[in-house]
């Protein structure tokens, strides 16, 4: 786990300058770093450079950038390759000189070409130079749990970890792409491909790219709608046989995601996915497991007392810490510097401080993430499959509302919150992302300019008419990277720590679309089979209940402590000289919404998401620009 950066341009780009975007990172990497540039083909430069938080082979033959025996491979590399030892035994013609899946690497390349990454199962952005031909490759693993920026500028390729080195790159302009705001503060983060400058892109999960004399070309080795539809064929008949095969499967992701040279522990919230995990790893462990968690004092938020309950039953090394809001709220400050994007998903500060907690004892951590999105997990889940049973009867009332006297009426608009949602849900490319008009109204007035869709246009390409798996997939390549996956990797490198995740493993992914959707949703019973996994370890009693995530009170800190900073960001004179939001109106929305506060999930005006979405945003605009 680490941070990488590096080039290959024409520019002059110095030594000096290279460390200094690598040392942006120091967090992702506190051990080690290294930096490197050397002559490429074609007039080019090429420079590589690494901050390493050292997991495997603490020693000196794990640093970065990593040459291969011949000479002709430069990587730079960030992730975890958990079959590496497997691989390895498969290279064993190659004179390894250390133990880590760095060296690993090479060697695959060397014997199998860059297709060599359809047989790695980890997490993992790696950035490798081959000298002989040319050419950069960057590559990103199949659900995009290590980050990966580029930024094109004519013929030149600027890539990193975060978007900070590439600030620090000479000449970069940082010119804001303002056709993405929209969706971020409807979305609160900046979906895959895109970012937030102008020519600066993230590599998508599952796909490598290849940069050789100016011209980039990408190709999906790992696309989630054709593995899914692929897969889908190889049905699981049985119930109970595909029960016992992803337990199995399950318990090989925990053990590969248990080898380490340093102390490993696991988050647990309580909920049905860590709790499955831990037990799984409190089993295939030879010592008890070190576990930890946040409380809250406010008790419709706080799972610590259910987590409590599963680590005695499993016997870990429990540790929990109650936090008050106090805690939370001093966390803000720090958002702009670890998340160097606008990003606005709040569950970022309890994230962040679960994860200082771990840090104190371990350097890996096992976390759940990845079940609900395979497995049907989200109360979203049972509001989809509801639309679905209700969409003729929308459709039918939204021609009635659109008839010439019902139209003059208004009629649309007096109808209830949720039939509105049913009844305007017509776009056949986004039906499963329901909601939000009110909250669309409000962007599109807060900026000038169009953009890009606020909903996701893409249902199409998954060729599903269950409306669930449909948005399960649509999470899978959107939320689940762009918003969890983000949120998770920038929480525990602020601390530098790894965040490991079982569920991601890409035989646990492919598994589950071989499942029956009734396995994972049936009579209204959510992850189905993986509850049942984890009733074979931990009593019913302790695990069933309604889902309760991270929360944190925005509405009363924008309305109170952040008060009087919100409204500074929203005057009208600072509007204007920043000159990309329509100032007076956004300043009369957010003193509306200061006076007034959240209208109630009734009405569907939950303003403190948008509110603090545009927070977020000028909070990273006044750090960076």
């Amino acid at each position: 786990m680490c941070g990488i950066c590096g080039f290959v341009s024409r520019r002059q780009i110095s030594l000096e300058q290279l460390k200094q975007m690598n040392d942006t990172m120091v967090h992702r990497g506190p051990n080690d770093s290294g930096e490197e540039i050397f002559a490429g083909r074609d007039g080019y430069g090429v420079g590589m450079a690494q901050r390493r938080l050292s997991i495997l082979d603490l020693s000196v033959l794990g640093h970065q950038p990593m040459h291969s025996c011949d000479d002709r491979l430069v990587i730079a590399y960030n992730g975890e390759i958990y079959n590496f030892l497997e691989l390895r035994q498969a290279l064993s013609d190659y004179p390894f000189k250390s133990k880590c899946d760095t060296e690993v690497i090479l060697a695959a390349y060397l014997k199998w070409g860059i297709s060599c990454v359809e047989r790695f199962q980890g997490m993992f952005a790696i950035a490798l130079y081959d000298r002989e031909k040319g050419e950069l490759y960057l590559v990103r693993d199949r659900i995009g749990k290590k980050p990966l920026y580029y930024w094109q500028d004519g013929d030149n390729l600027v890539f990193a970890s975060e978007l900070k080195p590439i600030m620090a790159c000479p000449g970069f302009p940082k010119k804001i792409r303002r056709d993405v705001l929209k969706r971020f503060l409807y979305q609160q983060c900046i979906n895959e491909p895109d970012a937030v400058f102008e020519h600066v892109y993230k590599v998508e999960p599952g796909q490598m790219m290849r940069f050789r004399s100016g011209k980039l070309s990408k190709h999906k080795y790992w696309d989630i709608a054709k593995v899914y539809h692929a897969k889908k064929q190889q049905a699981v008949g049985s119930y109970q046989e595909a029960k016992e095969e992803l337990k199995a499967i399950l318990k090989d992701a925990v053990s590969k995601r248990l080898i380490a040279d340093v102390p490993v522990g696991a988050f647990l919230s309580g909920g049905y996915d860590s709790s499955l995990v831990t037990a799984i790893a409190q089993e295939v462990s030879s010592e008890p497991v070190k576990t930890y968690s946040i409380g809250f004092n406010e008790e419709r938020y706080n799972e610590a007392k259910y987590a409590k309950e599963v680590a005695a039953h499993l016997g870990t090394q429990h540790t929990e810490l109650y936090i008050d809001e106090r805690a939370m709220f001093d966390m803000v400050a720090s958002i702009p510097q670890y998340y160097d994007e606008p990003f606005a998903d709040s569950s970022q500060i309890p994230s962040m401080l679960v994860a200082g907690l771990a840090a104190k004892d371990v350097t890996v951590v096992l976390s759940g993430d990845g079940g609900d999105e395979f497995f049907c997990g989200y109360n979203i889940y049972d509001n989809v499959a509801q639309a679905q049973k209700l969409d003729v009867l929308g459709r039918m009332t939204y021609r009635v509302c659109q008839m010439p006297p019902f139209r003059k009426t208004g009629l649309f608009d007096k109808l209830p919150f949720k039939v509105q949602v049913v009844a305007g849900n017509h776009d056949i490319q986004t039906k499963t992302q329901l909601g939000g008009r009110t909250y669309i109204k409000v962007i599109d007035q807060m900026l000038p300019d169009g953009g890009v869709p606020f909903k996701y246009p893409i249902e199409s390409r998954y060729h599903e008419p269950d409306w669930q798996a449909r948005r399960m997939l649509l999470d899978e390549e959107t939320y689940l990277p762009g918003d969890i996956l983000c949120k998770v990797d920038r929480a525990t490198m602020k601390y530098s720590i790894e965040a490991r995740c079982p569920i991601l493993d890409v035989n646990v992914m492919e598994y589950s679309y071989r499942l029956p959707h009734a396995y994972k949703y049936a009579n209204g019973v959510k992850k189905r089979i993986l509850k049942d996994i984890a009733y074979d370890y931990i009593p019913k009693e302790l695990l069933n209940r309604p889902k309760v995530g991270f929360g944190v009170p925005l509405d009363s800190w924008l309305r109170g402590p952040l008060r009087e900073e919100l409204q500074d960001m929203c005057s009208v004179d600072y509007l204007k000289k920043q000159g990309i939001f329509h100032a007076q109106y956004v300043h009369d929305f957010i003193s509306e919404y200061v006076r007034t506060g959240d209208q109630g999930p009734a009405s569907g005006a939950n303003y403190s998401k948008v509110a603090w979405s545009f927070f977020v945003f000028q909070q990273w605009y006044r750090g960076y620009i």
